[in-house]
């Protein structure tokens, strides 16, 4: 620590009671085994029942992440409704419903549609009283057969293709070239076609 020139001098505190205001973290280790116990307890009460609801498969914003699939809050009415399931009881069947949410491509929504059956296809819904069942519960051997507590995964975002040879069109395909001559080409559509009628316009006068 220098004294140079014409500055203030340092006026350094070095006798504060710093040991009274330290935050202590000892507690971290019991919290941790807390919280686990709570998430087991929690999981043992909902019985049989997912641990987590169903929920959509959606695209990430903007351009930067709209190439990922991730979970979005719920389904449509409209999804819903292509799947046969009554939005009323889908809140009971643990599917989240977003009376929001809109479907903006007939992609989106037949892949949400898809996931909504096939969950409806492994559901098995128990009986509250075993001699009375519903007509939505589920019946004979349904209940005897093994159950699942993790929900349906996300559709993987990708077509995977298998190895394969490139072809001699794709290598001699130049991509740049052809994104900039479109680029031009749809930049420069409206000019083009003033001009051109421009000159046609001419040619009809010099005719006259």
């Amino acid at each position: 620590m220098g004294f140079r020139h014409n500055n203030v001098l340092h006026a350094n505190h070095f006798r504060k009671d710093w040991q009274r205001r330290v935050r202590t973290w000892f507690d971290q280790p019991g919290r941790k085994l807390r919280r686990r116990n709570a998430r087991k307890a929690k999981a043992a009460k909902l019985g049989v029942r997912p641990l987590t609801l169903l929920r959509p498969a959606v695209r990430g914003q903007t351009v930067r992440y709209n190439r990922k699939l991730r979970e979005g809050r719920g389904f449509t009415l409209a999804e819903l409704k292509e799947a046969g399931i009554n939005r009323k009881e889908a809140r009971g069947i643990g599917i989240v419903v977003d009376h929001r949410r809109r479907n903006l491509s007939e992609e989106g929504k037949q892949l949400n549609v898809e996931r909504l059956q096939a969950y409806k296809a492994r559901l098995i819904v128990f009986p509250k009283k075993a001699g009375k069942p519903k007509k939505t519960d589920s019946t004979g051997d349904d209940l005897q057969s093994q159950t699942t507590r993790t929900n349906l995964p996300l559709p993987d975002p990708y077509v995977h293709e298998a190895p394969r040879k490139i072809t001699e069109e794709e290598r001699s395909f130049d991509a740049y070239r052809t994104l900039r001559i479109s680029r031009a080409n749809a930049r420069y559509e409206g000019i083009r076609k003033v001009r051109a009628a421009k000159k046609e316009e001419e040619e009809a006068n010099k005719k006259k």
